[in-house]
């Protein structure tokens, strides 16, 4: 008993890691260890033999066990301060500088915008920027007289003569992922539809693609004041004011009814706006209650159901409460803008630290 004690505490005690303790432990304990084959044999001995050799063999292996827990926690330590000691880190040194690269302010705007509504318990829907004729205007109720579906203004898909196919486009508004979303879910519904579209304009406030995010919100006794107190509390949150002040224009759009165009009251300090304030009003997007026709064209029954929808341009409010002068610049990846009006990539949108930091 002694000799086996001497033997593995000594090979416990110089143990250089964790795999040369488990040998030890298997050699000493696993089912054919010394002391292990040692217990089997005290089926074989007389019974005056068995109370005295039985408790020893206990106390040896509870020791053993007991050096080898000690040792494996003593590695352990070792091993930890060996890992402080590389990875100690002066924090009195000067911090790290800012990131080449930066995150583009329309990306930002986006996220912005989805964490506000996220809060408000909006939910976020895509479709394809490809779209089909019906999806783009006929679902929306728009005419096929209507302007907008002139070629001089939306970017049509080449089609062989021979092709018979409904015609596609490059969307015009993130409208038909509303219709595809009705489709899909029913009512009610509660989401944002942000995404790239596309129009045949260029100059300094209009470029041929550009960003939307569009909303729907579709219940059994939603109204315009449930659409009025979601874009006050947008407009408050996005530009970071206590209070503002919105005017409901009347207007028209063929997929609300009634519809409006919204302002915010604001004014101009040395060409900074500032919301909420002055004597100035800004239109900012366009809204209304979704027509009937196109609640039907998603699917939805317009006697039982109504809702409302708004859309803005995430472009133009991110040059507003970013001071960017022309939206061409944009998408003409100069660095050197990009650098200064980019944010880093820790930099993201949170309504309990800041919107924007």
């Amino acid at each position: 008993m002694e000799n086996l004690r001497n033997k593995y505490i000594q090979a416990i005690d110089i143990a250089g890691d964790e795999n040369a303790l488990e040998a030890v432990r298997l050699a000493a304990l696993g089912k054919k260890g010394e002391v292990s084959l040692k217990m089997r044999e005290l089926g074989q001995m007389s019974p005056e033999e068995r109370q005295v050799a039985g408790p020893a063999l206990n106390d040896l292996k509870n020791e053993i066990i007991s050096a080898i827990s000690a040792k494996k926690e003593a590695l352990e330590d070792s091993v930890l301060n060996e890992r402080l000691k590389s990875e100690w880190l002066d924090v009195t040194l000067p911090s790290r500088e800012r990131p080449a690269g930066t995150i583009h302010p329309i990306s930002q705007v986006t996220e912005e915008v989805i964490s506000i509504f996220a809060n408000m318990d909006f939910s976020v829907a895509e479709g394809p920027r490809v779209e089909t004729d019906w999806y783009n205007f006929d679902a929306l109720n728009i005419p096929s007289h209507h302007p907008a579906r002139a070629e001089m203004d939306t970017f049509y898909m080449y089609r062989s003569e021979n092709d018979d196919r409904a015609p596609h486009v490059l969307r015009t508004h993130t409208s038909p992922v509303q219709i595809r979303t009705m489709e899909n879910t029913g009512a009610p519904v509660r989401v944002i539809c942000p995404g790239g579209v596309y129009r045949a304009d260029y100059d300094q406030t209009h470029t041929p693609m550009f960003h939307q995010v569009e909303g729907l919100a579709i219940d059994q006794s939603l109204s315009m004041a449930n659409l009025k107190w979601v874009l006050e509390e947008f407009v408050k949150t996005y530009f970071e004011v206590n209070d503002v002040e919105l005017r409901f224009r009347a207007s028209h759009f063929p997929f609300t009814e009634p519809s409006a165009e919204v302002d915010i009251r604001c004014s101009w300090d040395n060409g900074q706006l500032k919301v909420g304030e002055g004597d100035d009003w800004l239109e900012i997007l366009g809204s209304g209650m979704v027509h009937p026709k196109v609640l039907q064209a998603g699917g939805i029954d317009p006697n039982l159901w109504q809702g409302f929808a708004f859309g803005m341009g995430i472009d133009r409010i991110a040059m507003l409460k970013y001071g960017v002068p022309d939206l061409r610049a944009f998408f003409d990846s100069d660095l050197r803008w990009l650098r200064h009006y980019g944010f880093t990539a820790l930099d993201q949108p949170n309504l309990h630290a800041g919107l924007s930091r």
